[in-house]
């Protein structure tokens, strides 16, 4: 009786991509405890995904869109206005199983605030939402077969990657900031934002190490009676150590990290002087990592004392074709379009948009843009701040040998370095580093044994067969092709012929031997 070894392989599947264009549009009242709004400055959003619920087909996304306005107030002055717009979505996702998971990403395309009256607002956004199906899923193969008499087997070996972790976790970063000794005392916080920068994490044995730099920025009023604006940037570098006990150092990470949580408060110092910023950042770790493994699978097997009819498939592994960083430096000279004296850049803003990912010529061509937002002081005592926004197209190549057009990339774009620094008059030099973190896997797909069945050896067709046989090697012949077909094996071929090894050339002429087993 004969029973398969199967080994079953742990694969992470993509069932696929989905992109989905959100209009929001609603008026936002001015709260009672704020005052008009004359004109607005600044404004800002992002988009806070809540949930992602699979429903077979379709996937349920609830968010909001968190907004904040700089304006000024009649008679002078600034103030900050936040708020936020609810939304929720059904997005239609053809092949969505129930066991899926989905993740959700997002991009806001367009923010618009637009003034209405002193006392209400109207906020429009384009949102893009990408959602991604993933199931983990165990591929089976034959590794070996069990066999109470004589049987032939040909194994291959195929490296393979296996998902080992898939996980989410977070990272939290508590700091206090001291204004510089330069600087005059808080009134009120106007502005704030803090962003990732050159974040980098790796395995290590029990643990994901993370490191990088938090860029904190905000705008505050002194505390001087005439609302002096001043400005403040810090960088504030990080690193530690997320427990995860599978992790091993040898494995080849995938790992995503993303602020969900950034909060900064305005603090008294020891001597009671409002001049420390309190800041509680967290930080969303989606962790993906692989192994990869030599896997011998069963790809034929045949009995020499008995019929053996197996049933054979297609299994698909993945395998690990590129693991990359890729840096694009990008250097540009513009012009600020402003009808105020610009006196200083106080702070830039960058989020890098992919537009469009092709496979071809050997690699990833990627088409992408820098949305650069520049903030600045001006002359203009009823409007001191003002900003800007600049775009820098890109195309950069991931160079990938043998990549396919079913491969699967993962990508994951970011900023090392950003600045702006005025030339003079209204003219302004951006410099930028853009890194694409990229993942690519490519299917490999083989011959693998499902089934066997097992019948009394045909001993008229043996008979047939003649005992010895000369034999010419063929283009596209094997050992093992040549033994299957002669009812004989790999080893007795070789020693019938005083082979060393089972390589073999067309032309190379063979002795062949029939062997016959008898069954017990």
């Amino acid at each position: 009786m004969m029973e398969l070894v199967k080994k079953h392989i742990h694969m992470n599947r993509r069932r696929g991509n989905v992109t989905s264009q959100i209009t929001l549009d609603d008026d936002f009242n001015v709260p009672d405890t704020m005052d008009d709004v004359e004109q607005l400055i600044l404004d800002s959003g992002e988009i806070q995904i809540e949930s992602a619920k699979n429903l077979g087909e379709k996937a349920a996304v609830k968010g909001k869109l968190n907004f904040r306005v700089l304006y000024r107030r009649p008679g002078g002055g600034i103030m900050t206005l936040a708020g936020s717009l609810s939304f929720e979505e059904t997005i239609n996702m053809p092949g969505l199983e129930e066991q899926d998971t989905i993740q959700a990403g997002w991009e806001l395309d367009d923010l618009h605030v637009g003034i209405i009256n002193s006392r209400k607002l109207n906020v429009k956004a384009l949102v893009t939402l990408k959602l991604q199906a993933e199931t983990i899923c165990d591929v089976q193969a034959a590794e070996d077969v069990k066999f109470d008499g004589n049987v032939e087997t040909l194994k291959k070996e195929v490296t393979v990657a296996v998902i080992a972790v898939r996980r989410k976790d977070t990272f939290r970063v508590r700091e206090v900031l001291s204004l510089p000794g330069n600087k005059p005392d808080i009134d009120t916080l106007l502005w704030q934002d803090i962003r990732l920068m050159g974040v980098n994490t790796k395995p290590l044995d029990g643990k994901i190490h993370i490191d990088g730099e938090l860029m904190v920025f905000a705008i505050y009023a002194a505390e001087d009676g005439q609302m002096l604006i001043q400005c403040l940037e810090e960088t504030i570098p990080f690193s530690g150590d997320v427990e995860l006990d599978e992790s091993d150092e040898e494995m080849i990470p995938f790992i995503t990290v993303k602020l969900v949580h950034k909060e900064m408060e305005v603090n008294p110092d020891a001597d009671g002087e409002m001049r420390e910023l309190s800041l509680d950042v967290v930080m969303e770790l989606d962790m993906r990592l692989y192994e990869e493994r030599q896997v011998e699978i069963l790809s034929d097997l045949y009995a020499l004392d008995r019929e053996v009819l197996p049933d054979t498939g297609e299994a698909c592994f993945d395998q690990i074709a590129a693991r990359n960083t890729l840096k694009n430096r990008l250097q540009e000279k513009i012009q600020l379009d402003s009808d105020r004296r610009i006196l200083q850049i106080c702070h830039s803003i960058g989020d890098v948009k992919i537009d469009e990912v092709q496979i071809k010529e050997g690699g990833l061509h990627i088409e992408g843009v820098l949305e650069v937002r520049l903030l600045y002081l001006t002359a203009d005592d009823t409007s001191p701040v003002g900003s800007s926004v600049e775009l820098l197209p890109f195309h950069s190549v991931a160079e990938i040998p043998g990549i396919t057009e079913d491969s699967l990339y993962q990508m994951e774009a970011g900023l090392e370095q950003l600045s702006a620094v005025m030339l003079g008059g209204d003219s302004v030099e951006i410099k930028a580093v853009i890194v694409m973190d990229i993942l690519v896997l490519r299917p490999v797909c083989e011959q693998v044994i499902l089934e066997v069945h097992e019948e009394p050896v045909d001993m008229e067709r043996l008979k047939q067969m003649p005992g010895i046989v000369g034999y010419i090697v063929q283009a596209g012949d094997s050992l093992w092709k040549i033994a299957r077909t002669f009812h004989t094996s790999v080893d007795e071929i070789m020693a019938a012929n005083n082979l060393v090894d089972s390589n073999i050339r067309p032309g190379d002429k063979l002795i062949l031997v029939k062997a016959v087993k008898e069954r017990e």
